[in-house]
């Protein structure tokens, strides 16, 4: 299982130096892979395209991309760009978002949200292929279009694949899903199950999961809660710590001393998960720098 880490691109807190600094260190202590959100700051698949030309082995990957505002064609040729420029080391990971952000926010129907992720991945996965996009849909219609990006190979797709039309979505057109408030139990059940009911027998499914390595893990799991309050109440996120058995994001979160983290991250790489993202919880002072140094002791044995 290869360890990566999240960074927030967001730019509450970060500059686009700051975002190149935490990808060139989670580089240097030998993790796998770095995954940037894409929420109201910088865009990610961008950030990651400069990060890609100040890196040079590093797997980057976004976690995720909203599709709406971005018709597939678009985001193709940007992701596609970004791979050429990383020298193939880009992983575009895409999803939904929520209906608080496209219909609240956007002004987007989000009424038919699966039918829409499978037009778009219509148009999307030839062109990610390095094939011509033909589709008549729905939400999209595309005719003969194709791509020209020299030095693009083909270019890894993963969704925010969390219920079951998504998850059989996954299976059937991307290489599989980005997960977020998934513990073990749903991980295993409900995922990787519905993945390989649906005919993918091998697929790439990456784990985010808030983690800390600490000893105050009470007042950690507090902190916690506070901060991610909102994954506790979006639909779709709700439903998986449903699944789980899970008052809220806190008590899925990976939270103690390094057996106690050891032993989780090697549950999901039993499980059949083959990324685990680590969303670092900077919960106290030489939080972060302590767990990014924990998980780097890590790689190559899970």
């Amino acid at each position: 299982m290869r360890i990566g880490v999240m960074i927030g691109a967001d730019g509450a807190s970060n500059t686009l130096d700051d975002v190149i600094g935490l990808a060139k260190q989670v580089e240097s202590v030998g993790l796998d892979n770095v995954w940037l959100a894409n929420i109201f700051g910088y865009d990610a698949i961008t950030t990651l395209a400069l990060v890609g030309r100040e890196t040079q082995q590093i797997g980057l990957g976004t976690a995720v991309t909203p599709t709406y505002p971005r018709h597939p064609t678009a985001i193709a040729q940007q992701a596609l760009t970004t791979a050429a420029a990383t020298n193939n080391r880009f992983t575009l990971g895409i999803g939904l978002s929520h209906k608080l952000v496209i219909e609240d926010m956007l002004g987007m129907s989000y009424a038919k949200p699966a039918k829409h992720m499978r037009e778009y991945l219509s148009v999307l996965m030839p062109l990610a292929r390095g094939e011509q996009a033909n589709f008549q849909g729905e939400q999209y219609r595309v005719a003969g279009v194709a791509l020209d990006v020299p030095g693009a190979d083909r270019l890894p797709v993963v969704i925010a694949a969390l219920g079951p039309t998504m998850l059989k979505i996954a299976a059937e057109m991307t290489d599989g899903t980005n997960t977020w408030m998934v513990g073990p139990k749903t991980m295993e059940s409900h995922i990787l199950a519905s993945l390989h009911k649906a005919g993918q027998p091998d697929p790439q499914v990456v784990a985010g999961m808030p983690i800390v390595l600490t000893t105050n893990v009470d007042a950690a799991r507090e902190q916690i809660a506070q901060n991610l309050t909102i994954y506790g109440q979006l639909p779709s996120y709700r439903a998986m710590l449903d699944r789980e058995g899970a008052a809220g994001p806190a008590d899925i979160a990976i939270v103690g001393d390094e057996n106690t983290l050891r032993g989780e991250i090697k549950r999901f790489a039993d499980l059949g998960v083959t990324d685990f993202n680590a969303a670092i919880m900077n919960v106290e002072d030489g939080a972060y720098e302590r767990t990014l140094e924990f998980l780097a002791s890590t790689v190559g044995s899970t």
